[in-house]
């Protein structure tokens, strides 16, 4: 098995988290539950969902920055700013197919995410706040449809 010098769980996991996770693994393998470092267990587990939402709303508030944009400063268009777009879209999307049940999040956060995007652009472009629409000018629908530019 993995294990080595280090004797226990907890010692294991603060000692060498890789090691940790490859033994964790093995005991799993094994059925050996007993053997288990449950807490540090659920403390990961937990972390790789919010580590998750976390990607959704990054990557939802770049699309959206760069939608924002893209509407507001036509002038300054550049495949950049579409290759972003496009980038952002395909990475939500594979997460929602790999994680189905952070699709109604989406929802959840999209508002949040919007006012953080609308920040965001304007301290980008330079351009006062305000200039930029407090509701969303886009759909969650618009938003991450690939065919949408604004």
């Amino acid at each position: 098995m993995l294990n080595q010098a280090i004797s226990t769980p907890n010692t294991l996991y603060d000692q060498d988290f890789y090691l940790w996770t490859q033994t964790t693994a093995q005991q799993l393998k094994e059925h050996k539950l007993h053997e288990i470092d449950i807490p540090n267990l659920i403390e990961e587990i937990e972390s790789m969902g919010r580590s998750e939402k976390r990607e959704l709303k990054s990557r939802l508030i770049i699309l959206l920055m760069h939608l924002l944009k893209w509407q507001y400063q036509p002038k300054k268009r550049s495949e950049s700013w579409r290759s972003t777009i496009t980038e952002q879209r395909i990475s939500i999307e594979v997460l929602l197919e790999d994680s189905p049940s952070l699709k109604p999040l989406v929802e959840e956060i999209f508002n949040d995410c919007y006012q953080k995007a609308r920040l965001k652009a304007s301290e980008e472009t330079k351009i006062k706040l305000n200039f930029f629409p407090q509701e969303s000018p886009f759909t969650q629908e618009e938003t991450i449809t690939n065919s949408f530019l604004g």
